[in-house]
């Protein structure tokens, strides 16, 4: 059976659910690359069909480097996810954007090194273009969310994604300032998995603290609660983006395998 088209919702780290009143289905997917971090739930917010997934499992059990990207990614889609609306957390590189800050990535820089970023390992040779690895139709509705509720993305930035599951060295985040503006741990492969569905894409980063660069080290329990202080905004923006998708049209991100194969 084709499932309907849905817009699929990846949960970080504080979102654990978007569903008021609970989910009206759960489904327990079976992938090539084996389970997803956990059921997916359905639902409907404003009218438009909604698979959510958390990221790191249920109770936040998954660390970032060993999270099941692929299946995540193709589980969704299978269930008919044709946007992948995504929540994390990070830390600024910069001092204009401070705990609180909600960022709206156009870049990013790929630090992680065990992670399987690919569909692609066989059989058919693709080479899929990551120019512009964000989905603009998806970011200018994220950014006119946030607007309606009075909250303002910074757009424009580059994150660098590391391993993890550590915080970075001095150097390393010193390193990291000469060219991103937020640290994370969990785009990549994540948002190079959706190109390679053809799936529309788009991050919405939450800055819970300032990396080492700073001259302090990273305190676990203020993230935690500049994460907690960030989540109800993250939830009427995702209130008030949701249903705006319901009658987006079909962008370029639907054709990202048309002139790729080999």
């Amino acid at each position: 059976m084709t499932e309907s088209p849905a817009v699929g919702v990846i949960g970080g780290s504080g979102v654990t659910g978007i569903f008021e009143g609970g989910a009206r289905r759960t489904h327990r997917v079976a992938t090539p690359w084996g389970p997803p971090s956990g059921p997916i739930e359905e639902g409907e917010v404003g009218g438009v069909r909604v698979l959510f997934l958390p990221r790191h499992g249920p109770g936040h059990t998954i660390p970032p480097h060993r999270v099941n990207y692929r299946a995540n990614v193709d589980a969704l889609a299978s269930l008919g996810a044709r946007r992948l609306v995504t929540v994390s957390s990070v830390g600024s590189l910069r001092e204009e954007l401070p705990p609180g800050t909600f960022v709206l990535p156009s870049q990013f820089v790929d630090f992680t090194k065990q992670r399987p970023t690919t569909f692609f390992d066989g059989g058919r040779v693709y080479h899929v273009s990551l120019a512009d690895p964000f989905c603009p139709d998806l970011t200018r509705r994220a950014n006119a969310a946030g607007t309606a509720e009075g909250i303002a993305f910074a757009g424009g930035k580059t994150y660098v994604c590391v391993e993890g599951p550590r915080f970075s060295t001095r150097a390393e985040s010193a390193f990291f300032r000469t060219f991103a503006d937020i640290i994370g741990m969990t785009l990549v492969p994540e948002v190079t998995l959706a190109r390679e569905r053809a799936l529309c894409y788009v991050a919405l980063a939450m800055v819970t603290d300032f990396d080492v660069w700073a001259d302090r080290p990273v305190d676990t329990h203020e993230i935690l609660a500049t994460m907690r202080k960030n989540v109800d905004g993250m939830a009427r923006v995702l209130a008030r983006m949701l249903p705006s998708l319901l009658e987006a049209p079909e962008c370029a991100c639907a054709r990202a395998l048309d002139q790729a194969g080999v």
